[in-house]
């Protein structure tokens, strides 16, 4: 193998990379406060129909990035409104959520924006590193895979050393507790839904921004429900969703390479389905085991009545 399709290769599983591991950032955070947002595939194609319209509209990727995660942010509130203020539950409401986004992106989409390209939001370095054979494994990225390996570490550092992420997680491990030494658990819970979603509405933006700048419908193709799975797979820990995500982001570029390789002995239609076969497979593997439960927040999923 040539050095340049060593690069080609690490390039391609970062991009299918970087949706998933933004998508589940934000959902570990969301998980952390103790709320089970199973939307992400919703907030996902709506960040990715705001700023793919918002960027064809104005020509500034910047503006549809903002409009992007604003979008998911907004779908995320009204989530939470029903789940945190009146009590709904949980798991029907993020269903719920998901089968709104993708009704309303695929009908607003492909009315509207069927058929029109959007400029692809390059990288912001130099042509002479962002196209080199060599040196674009560095340089050659989308600003969008930058922000989400910076929020890796800042999420872990978030949750683990900043009085901030402290209160957040012991609003997830015991709500009551929380709330009887002043805490707003309500209030934590909201902000940490808010962010949950502008990060899938930003990891939805990817797609039509960077991956394939033009609109289709379902264009995340059941990338939210990784998510989510990554969360569970990564037992509630920054880094280990980090290379989880990774993990997947191999799985996933196996469907393109063995296309190109002729792997014909295999229908494309495994290769495409190996990510979400390994998903269930890691996730039976690790509840064999006995670890899900001990590594969840206690509270995730429960409803807070103070």
């Amino acid at each position: 193998m040539t050095p340049e399709f060593i690069v080609l290769v690490i390039t391609g599983i970062v991009g299918l990379t970087t949706p998933i591991l933004l998508a589940g950032l934000g959902e570990l955070v969301v998980e952390k406060s103790g709320v089970l947002n199973l939307g992400v595939e919703g907030m996902m194609l709506m960040g990715a129909l705001a700023g793919f319209g918002v960027t064809v509209m104005t020509f500034n990727p910047w503006l549809g990035l903002i409009s992007a995660a604003a979008a998911g942010a907004v779908l995320a509130l009204l989530f939470g409104v029903m789940v945190l203020s009146l009590n709904s539950n949980q798991v029907a409401t993020g269903l719920a959520l998901t089968i709104f986004g993708i009704g309303v992106s695929s009908l607003i989409g492909s009315k509207m924006f069927q058929g029109r390209i959007t400029p692809v939001f390059g990288s912001v370095f130099p042509n002479s590193l962002a196209k080199d054979p060599i040196l674009q494994v560095f340089f050659g990225y989308s600003p969008i895979v930058y922000f989400a390996l910076i929020m890796v570490p800042l999420v872990a550092w978030f949750l683990k050393s900043t009085r901030a992420g402290l209160i957040l997680r012991a609003v997830g491990e015991n709500d009551h507790s929380a709330h009887s030494i002043g805490y707003s658990v309500i209030g934590v819970r909201y902000a940490a839904i808010a962010f949950g979603g502008a990060m899938a509405g930003i990891g939805g933006a990817y797609f039509t921004m960077v991956i394939t700048p033009m609109w289709s419908n379902e264009l995340t193709a059941g990338r939210g429900w990784l998510a989510l799975s990554l969360v569970v797979f990564a037992g509630w820990r920054t880094w280990r969703l980090f290379a989880g995500a990774f993990f997947f982001g191999i799985l996933m570029s196996l469907e393109l390479y063995a296309k190109g390789a002729g792997f014909s002995f295999l229908p494309s239609q495994f290769w495409a389905a190996m990510p979400f076969l390994m998903t269930v497979v890691a996730l039976t593997f690790i509840s064999s085991r006995g670890n899900v439960g001990a590594s969840a927040p206690a509270c995730l999923g429960k409803p807070f009545l103070p």
